[in-house]
């Protein structure tokens, strides 16, 4: 029995050094849990103070794009604006010769629109600033001529012009040879008005009398002689339906 007893305390006193060295470790382990944990939500914490601030940052961001493409349009627009505007004392001059204008193109379309126009629209020679081909490759021998550009010192005097052209277009002549004579526009300001082309010619076939505003509005003269004025292309085509479908 005392061997026993001494057997029995000796595993006792094992199992018990056992137990301890295992509970030791558990709590070892559970401590690095814990501390694993703490860290854990310590960083998501930050985490999601840190997106709070990416938020708010991004908002801001999202706000200044949204000003600066607001500016960006409105400096766009202006731009085209003036650059339309240093471009409406021009005139186009299509179907003269490659180079007819010869050294001193300036007195040469001087003396062209004088004889064209004529004195009643021309009561004197017009002033004008400069005058220059087209400013794309020469053609080769042979090829299409090139639009001559024409500037006018006066924008009136131009507008004279212009509305003559419009009367006589088709007949117009210089020494026996059919020419055209057209508003010089930058592209941005030619790109509006070529929207309105299809939507002019049927009007004209409906017995209304189109014509384009600068930059790009549409002024349509009725048969009883009254105008209206459009600001857009819908509008012009909501006009063309509406009479297109009158009884």
């Amino acid at each position: 029995m005392q061997a026993l007893s001494s057997l029995l305390e000796e595993h006792r006193t094992a199992l018990s050094a056992e137990f301890k060295t295992a509970l030791t470790s558990l709590e070892a382990k559970i401590d690095l849990v814990q501390s694993a944990v703490s860290d854990h939500g310590s960083r998501i914490t930050s985490l999601e103070s840190n997106a709070d601030l990416v938020s708010q940052r991004i908002h801001s961001l999202e706000a200044v794009c949204a000003e600066l493409t607001e500016n960006y349009s409105k400096l766009k627009a202006k731009t085209a604006d003036l650059e339309g505007r240093s471009w409406r004392n021009n005139i186009r001059i299509i179907g003269l010769l490659e180079s007819v204008e010869g050294p001193r193109p300036t007195v040469f379309f001087l003396e062209l629109l004088s004889e064209v126009m004529g004195e009643q629209v021309l009561p004197a020679p017009p002033e004008l600033d400069r005058a220059h081909q087209a400013l794309v490759p020469k053609p080769k021998q042979g090829g299409k001529p090139r639009a001559v550009i024409v500037r006018f010192h006066r924008y009136q005097i131009k507008e004279a012009v212009m509305r003559e052209a419009r009367k006589r277009r088709g007949s117009l002549q210089y020494r026996g040879k059919l020419i055209a004579i057209y508003g010089d526009y930058s592209p941005e300001v030619l790109e509006q008005r070529t929207q309105y082309r299809g939507v002019m010619a049927e009007l004209y076939t409906l017995g209304f009398k189109p014509s384009l505003l600068f930059p790009a509005r549409l002024r349509i003269t009725t048969k009883e002689g009254e105008q209206k004025l459009l600001t857009s292309v819908d509008e012009a085509k909501n006009f063309l339906t509406a009479h297109r479908n009158a009884p």
